[in-house]
């Protein structure tokens, strides 16, 4: 008695769609990497991603668009992986601090991460929409860690009870991304640690 053979499994669409959105990604990140925000393209990020422009159009309607989600995976991928896992809290301020801002600098100095942002940075100094999800979905969530990290600090009597922790923190990453953005001097890990020590002397308990 003959068996009949299996029934061809019915394609699972939603992994097609998981792959064909992971592939656009990469490829956005790696395109901007190589040739740049300007000369980034849609037909180029699918042509990459190995998909057609349309499937693109179907998700973003722009590459500035593509490039955010880009970065938002390329965020979870790195704390995933440990490379940025939020502070850690030790007891030691300042030196949870230089931790976190030690790790920023070496995200700024990796391409992989320093290309996408900033396309995005300048990209949404023209497209309000984009500089809106970009600061509610990339930049807010991270600098809540920093100001959690403080407030906790303030609980535990190690700063002013009046300090402005907002204001802390953009003092904290504030030189940071200008000297990133504007060229204006070496991005080193002793750098980072003379901004903690500066900030901190101004808002210590």
């Amino acid at each position: 008695m003959s068996s009949r053979p299996p029934a061809p499994k019915t394609p699972d669409a939603s992994r097609r769609s998981d792959r064909s959105r992971r592939a656009i990604l990469d490829a956005a990140l790696a395109l901007v990497a190589e040739v740049g925000y300007n000369r980034l393209t849609i037909e180029a990020i699918a042509a990459r991603a190995g998909v057609g422009k349309q499937t693109i159009y179907r998700w973003w309607p722009s590459k500035a668009a593509v490039l955010l989600d880009a970065s938002l995976a390329l965020a979870e991928d790195a704390g995933a992986e440990g490379d940025w896992s939020g502070f850690p809290d030790t007891g030691d301020l300042a030196a949870d601090l230089k931790y976190v801002l030690r790790a920023t600098v070496d995200q700024f100095n990796d391409e992989k991460y320093a290309a996408p942002t900033r396309a995005l940075t300048a990209a949404g100094a023209t497209d309000p929409e984009l500089a809106a999800r970009f600061t509610e979905q990339l930049l807010e969530p991270q600098l809540a860690l920093y100001e959690a990290r403080l407030r906790a600090a303030r609980d535990a009597g190690q700063l002013r009870e009046d300090a402005d922790l907002r204001l802390t923190v953009e003092m904290l990453v504030g030189p940071l991304t200008y000297r990133w953005l504007m060229g204006t001097g070496p991005l080193t890990h002793a750098f980072t640690d003379a901004l903690v020590d500066r900030v901190l002397d101004g808002v210590r308990g």
